[in-house]
């Protein structure tokens, strides 16, 4: 990228001490970039699950033997593996191994609906699977035409230290309990065990890797707003966001840190964070096959995390426990959360905990899914989701016409352009011209405005905008109106047609114990702070709201349960 001066990108000035503004084109493919931590950072710890260590030769030596295994299940270049797997040891070998062939990752969320997962393989065709042995039934009884050759098995329990792997044997409800929560017994005949397909020499150096522009992963985007879409992301854009990432916290040094997976490697913002930063710079990687606050502290004791990615309900709940004195986060220097919007409560009580830093980032998975972020220093700014990464370039435009860019403070649809952006969705040609424009730039589908100083605020989703009365709401400050009152927990608000065409305001609420849902005083309530165009129409009381794995709540089942009635 050519550089530009400050006053066109303002948000340099803004940069943490010792971050470039810009990144070198990356060198290396993910394949390589795992073999060079390999070899400088053999004897460190690569990954730990439940106490049990693999070093970074031993990780590498794996990843080795389970290459050769796909390949003689016929995986080559260019073919799609399917991964339906928590976080485990497991899930880090299949990625590097299917990545080592030249093949493609196609990452899946193990607890989707077997619908949900038919749809995913119907659009990428894998015809070989790396399985949770939980879900391996659900793989196997795909109808005929989408028949996937060959399901490796994964038993999680097999990467757990020998006496933790005894306990849960044990003849008591609690034991059987937390097995069954975390192994399955498959049906499926003619399945290949982990452990067989670690059963072979190691690849042949003769095997070619893959190039810098081929495909290394489809990841597919949540579905909030429509049908689940394969995002193409190859080893250059993934390698680059690794590299913006590691440029935009110097403070951190190779071969020392601790980081703690506690986001599904599945996710793009996980398997970014997690799956390749941490292992480009020979961090130790915690994997937790689910979040769950005992579990953290139990590792906490003996693996100190150092840097920690999540998202705000999860330093939530880490910071309360904090203040319980049952898990000390005082080695915490780092920590960057993504996917939803982070409260200023949320920054005070984890930074009060922790004496680190918390900052907000933004990306979505067509950017690998990292694109802004807030510096890692005292020019953070919360509230906001940051400034762009180095080598990355915004627009806030028109909406209706991406020609037309508007001035500073307006509101207008974020656009981005940088080396992790997306090359289109598998098979998607016509969708993927919609999304890229000219020149490379990113439509986002987000509404944005940008500070003088290039600080960008976050308004809300396009597609999400209610139209009524020929004026645009927008959900989130509806939403912020409704949480401010003391009976409101949580809210998601969209738009539901009317009769007359448009769509009327609608807000489903969450309340606290004990309160009664009065509609008229909640009313009055949002008018004090809104005007009247945007104060809900209709206000339903629910027990609770639908989210994402991740805990973003997801406003167009919201839509649908209210339009059914449910």
């Amino acid at each position: 990228m050519t550089d530009t001066p400050h006053a066109s990108r303002p948000w340099l000035s803004s940069y943490a001490e010792g971050v470039p503004t810009e990144i070198d084109e990356p060198s290396q493919t993910l394949t390589e970039m795992m073999s060079a931590s390999v070899r400088a950072f053999r004897r460190r710890p690569a990954l730990e699950f439940f106490g049990a260590v693999t070093t970074y030769r031993e990780l590498g030596e794996q990843i080795e033997r389970a290459a050769e295994g796909l390949r003689q299940l016929g995986v080559g270049k260019g073919d799609r593996v399917a991964l339906i797997l928590p976080n485990c040891p497991q899930h880090v070998v299949a990625f590097y191994a299917t990545l080592r062939l030249g093949a493609i990752v196609v990452e899946h969320n193990p607890l989707y609906t077997p619908r949900e997962l038919r749809h995913q393989f119907e659009d990428h065709g894998a015809r070989v699977a790396v399985v949770w042995d939980k879900v391996v039934d659900t793989v196997d009884g795909f109808p005929a035409d989408l028949k996937v050759e060959h399901i490796v098995s994964v038993d999680l329990t097999t990467a757990m230290p020998f006496p933790t792997r005894l306990q849960l044997r044990l003849p008591v409800p609690k034991a059987r309990a937390a097995r069954a929560k975390l192994t399955g017994d498959p049906h499926a005949r003619h399945l290949v065990p982990w452990k067989k397909l670690l059963d072979h020499r190691r690849l042949s150096k003769r095997i070619a890797g893959p190039e810098l522009a081929d495909t290394a992963l489809l990841q597919y985007t949540s579905g909030t707003t429509g049908t689940p879409k394969g995002a193409i992301l190859t080893h250059a854009n993934l390698r680059a966001n690794a590299m913006q990432g590691r440029a935009w916290v110097p403070g951190l040094v190779d071969g020392e840190e601790t980081f703690y997976a506690v986001l599904p490697l599945f996710h793009a913002y996980g398997m970014t964070l997690c799956l390749t930063f941490a292992m480009s710079i020979g961090a130790k990687l915690v994997l937790f096959p689910t979040f769950d606050i005992e579990l953290v502290a139990k590792a906490a004791r003996t693996s100190p995390p150092t840097f920690l990615p999540a998202v705000p309900p999860i330093y939530d709940q880490l910071s309360r426990a904090a203040g319980r004195h049952t898990l000390d986060l005082s080695t915490v220097r780092f920590a960057i959360s993504g996917a939803m919007s982070l409260p200023v409560a949320t920054v005070k009580r984890w930074e009060e905990a922790t004496g680190g830093l918390l900052v907000e980032g933004y990306g979505m998975t067509e950017s690998s899914p990292v694109a802004l972020g807030n510096p890692m220093g005292p020019t953070r700014r919360p509230g906001t989701v940051g400034v762009p990464f180095p080598s990355t370039e915004i627009r806030i435009v028109d909406p209706a016409n991406t020609d037309v860019d508007l001035a500073g403070g307006e509101r207008g649809e974020l656009l981005i352009r940088g080396p992790q952006v997306f090359s289109g969705y598998w098979n998607r040609p016509g969708e993927s011209a919609d999304a890229l424009l000219a020149d490379g730039w990113l439509r986002t589908g987000d509404i944005a405005e940008v500070s003088a100083d290039g600080f960008v605020t976050i308004v809300d989703r396009l597609k999400e905008l209610i139209i009524t009365g020929g004026f645009n709401v927008s959900p989130s400050e509806v939403e912020d109106a409704l949480e401010a009152h003391p009976d409101v927990i949580a809210t998601a608000v969209v738009g539901l047609p009317r009769s007359g065409g448009g769509e009327d305001v609608a807000a489903a609420v969450v309340l606290r114990e004990g309160a009664e849902l009065d509609t008229r005083a909640l009313r009055d309530f949002c008018r004090t702070r809104l005007t009247p165009y945007k104060v809900p129409k209709r206000i339903t009381a629910v027990d609770d709201l639908p989210r994402s794995l991740i805990g973003k709540v997801l406003r167009r089942q919201v839509r649908d349960r209210l339009l059914s009635g449910r």
